[in-house]
């Protein structure tokens, strides 16, 4: 089988609270006693693009499993590519676009950042190079795709407002491709499965705070996020058989 970790919006800020939340989630996956297929982070890398958040993330987000990052909302391509991805001066501001192949599936993360916004969107590149990948890789061979930004609301006004637009483009891309499987994403801090063109949609659960829902107990408006919940993973595991299993598990830091 094959087993994918994946964690989303760790928000590091410099203080010492998503750090630790953040180590502890690494230091577990690289506790599993199972060499993990790959590990994702799904954005909200940095929580204000500062080149001294991305030195951190670059130290913290180590793994001794296949490791992939893509931008999110709070994120900036150029900071984003010399910190994390070693460009140096000459970075690109283009949208960070990678694939991982694994043995037996490949992982596409596009990048759906806009510069200087909070909401989504695949630029024309992005899902040419999608489109690319896609047709490249064999058909018998499942691809997972991967953003920061869900396409479709969550029923989680916060996040809704500012989720992934224009998805309808997405959409008909997937309805060529029959071996695109499911789509992963995060920015909700919540855990959550949907579908999206006729796939799976899981969303990671956050690292640095968890989403209260609107039916959920607020002591007032802007009372959105838990801050005392634990931070979480997902393990997304394709089946031998095909069929694709998503677990999340918290995980205890040490503060």
């Amino acid at each position: 089988m094959i087993v994918i970790a994946h964690l989303s919006d760790i928000h590091l800020d410099g203080a010492p609270r998503a750090a630790e939340r953040t180590r502890a989630v690494m230091e577990y996956l690289d506790a599993l006693p199972y060499d993990l297929d790959a590990v994702l982070v799904s954005g909200d890398i940095a929580d204000h693009a500062a080149p001294a958040e991305y030195e951190e993330a670059a130290k913290l987000l180590r793994s001794r499993h296949p490791l992939v990052v893509c931008p999110g909302n709070h994120d900036e391509r150029v900071a984003f590519r010399q910190g994390l991805l070693e460009e140096g001066a000459g970075a690109s501001a283009a949208p960070v676009d990678q694939v991982l192949r694994g043995d037996g599936f490949v992982l596409a993360v596009c990048d759906s950042s806009v510069p200087g916004e909070h909401h989504g969107l695949l630029e024309e590149s992005t899902l040419a190079w999608l489109d690319g990948v896609l047709t490249d890789t064999p058909r018998e061979t499942p691809v997972l795709v991967a953003f920061h930004h869900p396409p479709v609301p969550l029923h989680t006004p916060y996040v809704d407002g500012i989720r992934q637009f224009d998805e309808e483009r997405l959409a008909a891309l997937a309805e060529r491709h029959p071996h695109l499987t499911a789509f992963l994403c995060g920015h909700a801090h919540t855990a959550a499965a949907t579908t999206f063109a006729g796939r799976p949609l899981l969303v990671a659960p956050g690292v640095v705070s968890t989403l209260r829902l609107p039916w959920e107990i607020r002591t007032g408006p802007d009372h959105h996020v838990h801050l005392d919940e634990p931070p979480a993973v997902a393990f997304h595991v394709l089946g031998e058989d095909g069929r694709l299993t998503t677990h999340y598990r918290v995980v205890v830091a040490r503060r």
